[in-house]
């Protein structure tokens, strides 16, 4: 028999993870206007269908002074759901925990996300918000990068991918969405996607740009056409999301869907009569 003191443990971390990087945070996100990393999975996929993994997960970095803090999830919510009654993996980071760096317990799971969305051809949603490498890892958060990167490749052709740049998106976390198949970007000021930001630009270069020069959902949808859909906040781009998987197949084995609104009759439609006219001088 399970004793109560493990089912105590069990419900005080999990509310822990839940709370991702505290109360002060979250309010913070919502009066710029922006969803936590929980909310947007709970708009994107069906209600009570998100199936998380690895919530409990811990980073296992040890220098730094990180042995004696806690990143709940590692900054990275992952799992698998249903979105129209249809079953789609997909991450989303938490910018509230630790800023969303990628480390390497959190490209794990990311990874794993994509294992699975490959192995059970489902498509594959990636919700970027993150400021990049956590660079106290070193070597262990480069080489989380190209984990997710070969898996990028590994799955085009096979399963949809699609990425939502909803937040920061500089450095090393520009290369992935890039490989996929389907961007969307949402308008807030806060949101950029850059291999550089304009500090690394000017020292590299001598020019002066501004962030939304170099990585704003604008710029992206008219000079680089790095974006495909533009969306006003992050609603708006689940709502898009959902959309956009509504006309994809699951995966490079299955048609697309084919669900026809209209009922087709047989009737005769006499308006065919006038698209090919009785004169054969008429055009």
């Amino acid at each position: 028999m399970i004793k109560q003191e493990l089912l105590d443990e069990l419900r005080e971390r999990k509310a822990k993870a839940f709370a991702g990087g505290g109360e002060e945070r979250i309010a913070k996100r919502h009066a710029r206007g922006q969803m936590t990393a929980r909310e947007r999975v709970d708009e994107l996929f069906d209600k009570d269908s998100f199936q998380e993994s690895g919530a409990l997960v811990d980073h296992d970095c040890t220098s730094h002074g990180f042995d004696k803090r806690s990143m709940p999830g590692d900054g990275v919510i992952t799992g698998v759901g249903y979105i129209d009654g249809r079953p789609v993996s997909a991450f989303s980071q938490d910018f509230t925990v630790g800023g969303g760096a990628l480390g390497r317990m959190h490209s794990l799971k990311i990874s794993d996300a994509m294992d699975r969305a490959g192995e059970l051809g489902m498509p594959f949603v990636a919700i970027n918000d993150s400021g990049g490498a956590r660079i106290q890892e070193g070597v262990n958060s480069l080489s989380g990068y190209g984990q997710v990167f070969y898996r990028n490749v590994y799955l085009s052709g096979i399963v949809p991918q699609i990425a939502i740049i909803a937040g920061p998106c500089m450095g090393g976390a520009a290369y992935s969405p890039a490989l996929m198949d389907f961007l969307i970007m949402t308008k807030q000021k806060a949101t950029n996607m850059c291999i550089c930001g304009p500090a690394v630009i000017r020292a590299a270069t001598g020019q002066v740009v501004t962030a939304e020069e170099v990585g704003s959902a604008d710029m992206h949808a008219t000079v680089s056409g790095n974006i495909h859909f533009v969306a006003n906040d992050d609603k708006h781009a689940l709502e898009i999301t959902r959309k956009l998987l509504s006309f994809l197949p699951a995966n490079n084995m299955q048609d697309p869907p084919h669900n026809l609104s209209p009922q087709i009759t047989l009737e005769k439609d006499e308006g065919m009569n006038e698209i090919v006219p009785e004169e054969n001088r008429q055009p």
